[in-house]
């Protein structure tokens, strides 16, 4: 059974790992600041790219994202790290090695 923590923060709660998360939603509060941190997206464009979300569950999340900006910014951190692991294990796929050896395609330089 998952339970579910109250927060002090209108439509905004806390799963069983203690992750914030909009209520009625799968979406987390680091998923919609990832979205800022990525594309720049206001609260208007959040709204427009997640319309299943109303403005005032957009700025609930946004309040307590600048009330737990240290934790959260810090899974962003963790979940960036992750990715990049996976991505450098995974490595090259065959499909992209095609391409570039046709010349279809460059190869990418990624700076960490």
């Amino acid at each position: 059974m998952n339970q579910t923590l109250t927060t002090d923060y209108k439509f905004i709660l806390r799963d069983e790992n203690e992750i914030p998360f909009i209520e009625g939603t799968s979406m987390k509060v680091v998923e919609l600041v990832t979205s800022i941190h990525a594309y720049g997206w206001s609260p208007e464009e959040l709204h427009f790219q997640y319309p299943h979300l109303s403005m005032s569950q957009i700025y609930s999340a946004l309040a307590y994202y600048w009330e737990h900006k240290l934790e959260i910014d810090a899974d962003v951190q963790r979940r960036f790290e992750y990715a990049e692991k996976l991505r450098l294990e995974a490595g090259i796929s065959p499909f992209v090695k095609r391409l570039r050896s046709e010349g279809v395609i460059e190869r990418k330089v990624i700076l960490t």
